[in-house]
């Protein structure tokens, strides 16, 4: 049987029908990244993407490997391959975290819109961050809501991302954010566009500072 990444053998390490070698694909970012955007810049250089938080890392890099594997991973997940879900939150339970991680005040993450979850029947960055909420031994905390018509970032260009509006992701009514430490959790960081909008809402809820993690990065 053949890998269904690259097409090579399965070999003794393989899961989830994917081989060990693109399994490590999994590669870590650049050691010398910013610790908020999580590129490779000048440290005296502003980040070339827009922030809107303290902090900000990633676990992966998105193209890292051959083939590139979290793009690979990710929108295979997003259709339903849940051997291979599975596979990543294992992987997610046993990477190493950033130091800062340890000392928020509670975790939430990036909201799918409500259709598409219910498609899904789940939504990878909401079991994210509730895996890496009990590995903190934190609080995690539904916080944000996002708007049923406000598209899909996956399908658009760079430029449209960028122009994702403030009223796409809502701070809920009932949102506990005031005054907290936040780590907020998405699983792939592209443009950065999402996580803004999230991080405007929770800071215009009150919170003391926001911190981002996901899965993969972008470079």
């Amino acid at each position: 049987m053949a890998c269904r990444g690259c097409l090579g053998p399965l070999g003794v390490r393989a899961e989830a029908g994917l081989c060990g070698r693109c399994w490590e694909g999994l590669l870590s970012l650049p050691e010398h990244r910013c610790r908020q955007c999580a590129l490779p810049h000048e440290t005296e250089s502003p980040c070339p993407e827009p922030v809107a938080w303290s902090l900000g890392d990633a676990l992966w890099d998105y193209h890292g490997g051959r083939p590139p594997f979290g793009a690979l991973l990710v929108p295979g997940i997003k259709e339903g391959e849940l051997g291979w879900k599975g596979a990543l939150l294992r992987r997610v339970q046993a990477a190493t975290l950033p130091e800062w991680t340890a000392d928020v005040d509670l975790v939430t993450w990036a909201p799918t819109a409500l259709h598409r979850r219910w498609f899904r029947a789940f939504d990878l960055a909401e079991e994210s961050a509730r895996l890496l909420a009990r590995r903190l031994d934190k609080p995690v905390v539904r916080a944000l809501r996002k708007a049923i018509f406000s598209g899909r970032q996956a399908s658009r260009t760079e430029t449209q991302r960028r122009r994702l509006a403030k009223k796409s992701v809502a701070l809920r009514a009932d949102a506990p954010v005031l005054d907290s430490i936040i780590l907020l959790v998405d699983d792939v960081w592209t443009t950065g566009t999402t996580l803004l909008r999230c991080a405007q809402a929770l800071e215009s809820g009150g919170a003391a500072e926001v911190r981002v993690l996901t899965l993969f990065r972008a470079l």
